[in-house]
């Protein structure tokens, strides 16, 4: 019994998925994350703190 109950939720899933892909504007997900991976890299390079040298031994 629970084979044909997660089966039937997980098909109806797929069913409301295509359904709305295909009748909505869903936005591209794998857009939005990279866009937000690039920023935050933009923002990791902007507030980093300056590396440390070598030379602190004077």
């Amino acid at each position: 019994m629970g084979i044909i109950r997660s089966g039937f939720s997980f098909v109806m899933g797929t069913v409301c998925g295509i359904y709305i892909a295909q009748n909505y504007n869903v936005p591209n997900v794998q857009r939005l994350a990279n866009t937000a991976i690039f920023m935050a890299k933009l923002v990791e390079e902007k507030y980093r703190k300056p590396k440390k040298t070598g030379n602190d031994d004077v």
